[in-house]
């Protein structure tokens, strides 16, 4: 896979726990954050119903489930999930969604990379998918960039969708 010569920054990930709905809360409520998930911020009510079920996931998951991301001066810059997906529990799904003041400066980069290498950790031979918005042209060239190819581009659950896999069998 070629990457960019840029230089990625390095970014760390923490299991998310009851705590941090806080924290959760303050990246998940920002429409601009927002946009290409669910459309618009989620109200507060929306968010804790989110949370409830992530913290749900990391109790029944040991490895997979959805974490904090820091950089290395330990800053909060938004969250990232590895998980069984949703419509098949035989593929893995990454995710991941940042404060807007870190678009742009690598971080994407470093956190799929840091997604697929627990992946190849945990199940080296299960395939990969990412869910975007379509138009979300940075997310479908990350993606890109480590060999995700689209399979599906449509409506899902009410939201355009555009579906990437990275076939590891």
């Amino acid at each position: 896979m070629m990457l960019s010569k840029k230089k990625i920054p390095s970014v760390y990930l923490v299991k998310h726990n009851p705590e941090d709905f806080e924290a959760y809360y303050t990246l998940v409520k920002d429409d601009k954050v927002m946009k290409y998930v669910s459309g618009k911020g989620l109200t507060r009510e929306e968010a804790k119903t989110k949370f409830n079920a992530i913290i749900d996931t990391n109790i029944n998951h040991t490895d997979l489930g959805y974490f904090k991301v820091y950089n290395t001066d330990d800053i909060y810059l938004g969250d990232a999930k590895l998980e069984y997906y949703k419509y098949d529990h035989n593929v893995l799904e990454i995710g991941y969604i940042l404060k807007e003041e870190f678009w742009g400066k690598g971080y994407g980069t470093a956190i799929c990379r840091l997604l697929l290498n627990k992946a190849d950790i945990i199940a080296s031979n299960v395939d990969l998918i990412g869910i975007i918005d379509p138009d979300n042209i940075a997310s479908r060239q990350l993606l890109e960039k480590f060999g995700f190819k689209t399979y599906f581009i449509g409506m899902e659950d009410g939201l355009p969708t555009e579906k990437l896999k990275l076939s590891r069998k």
